[in-house]
């Protein structure tokens, strides 16, 4: 039984996996755009990057969608 104000846990699922390409140039973006890149683990152009598919990353792809290459993994 839980006590008042404790969560019921999770059963953890299998996460699925995005494999991001950057493709286009940071290059005269907002410096938004460039930090956004960076926080993706983009270190260099045509780099693919492996991340969770979360909530969290979709919102920092949807910032940068026209700069990356998005598939599953």
């Amino acid at each position: 039984m839980l006590a008042w104000g404790q969560v019921m846990p999770r059963k953890a699922k299998p996460s699925a996996l995005l494999a991001i390409t950057w493709k286009r140039s940071g290059i005269g973006r907002l410096p938004a755009q460039r930090l956004i890149l960076r926080g993706l683990g983009f270190r260099r152009l045509q780099q693919t990057v492996v991340r969770p598919d979360t909530p969290q990353v979709r919102g920092l792809i949807r910032k940068v969608s026209h700069l990356v290459e998005i598939r599953d993994v």
